[in-house]
């Protein structure tokens, strides 16, 4: 019988704490079932391993910072919702590296797949904010992952302690928006 007050959502929530605590690639249902005061087998009554647990992370942390990137854009246009988007997303993935962690490299089983619904999901508030631009509909895409890679590497190298060097992240951050600001209000270069 599962333990009381254990269900899928606590599981998948205790993991992704945990995740963020010792790092994604040290997460086990090992040291999961450790955690939540249970034997190992215990947790298979809410997930089905480690990959299922790995994605209901993955999924959980999408939708974690979709919700938070479109609370931080509502009433905002232009720059200032680029900013605020992609300091949301900053703050997210700096405050939750090891869930946010789960989010790269697990491919979607297909539409309906809740990772796939996750991500597409992470992706509106970033098209909201393209719509303050004068992004082609064709370039949507494209301008999709200038803004997710960039905005996504930043995030990752200063969770990881990749910022060592003299100079304040926040300064850097703010040349970054200023600079991917000014590239969307160029548009693409004509070959």
């Amino acid at each position: 019988m599962p333990r009381a007050g254990l269900g899928t959502a606590a599981v998948v929530a205790a993991g992704a704490d945990l995740a963020d605590e010792i790092g994604f690639a040290g997460l086990t249902m090992g040291r999961l079932a450790e955690r939540l005061g249970v034997r190992t087998p215990s947790l298979y009554k809410h997930v089905a391993g480690q990959d299922e647990l790995n994605r209901r992370i993955a999924a959980l942390a999408l939708d974690q910072a979709a919700d938070a990137i479109g609370a931080a854009i509502q009433g905002r246009a232009g720059r200032d919702a680029l900013r605020a988007a992609a300091r949301a997303l900053r703050d997210f993935v700096v405050a939750h590296p090891g869930r946010y962690a789960a989010t790269i490299g697990l491919e979607p089983t297909g539409p309906e797949d809740p990772l796939a619904l996750a991500a597409a999901r992470g992706l509106e508030p970033f098209t909201a904010v393209l719509r303050g631009y004068d992004v082609a509909p064709g370039d949507t895409t494209h301008a999709l992952r200038a803004l997710r890679s960039t905005f996504h590497g930043f995030a990752t190298i200063e969770a990881g302690g990749g910022f060592q060097w003299a100079g304040d992240p926040d300064e850097s951050f703010e040349w970054l928006v200023d600079l991917v600001d000014l590239g969307l209000r160029a548009g693409p270069a004509v070959p």
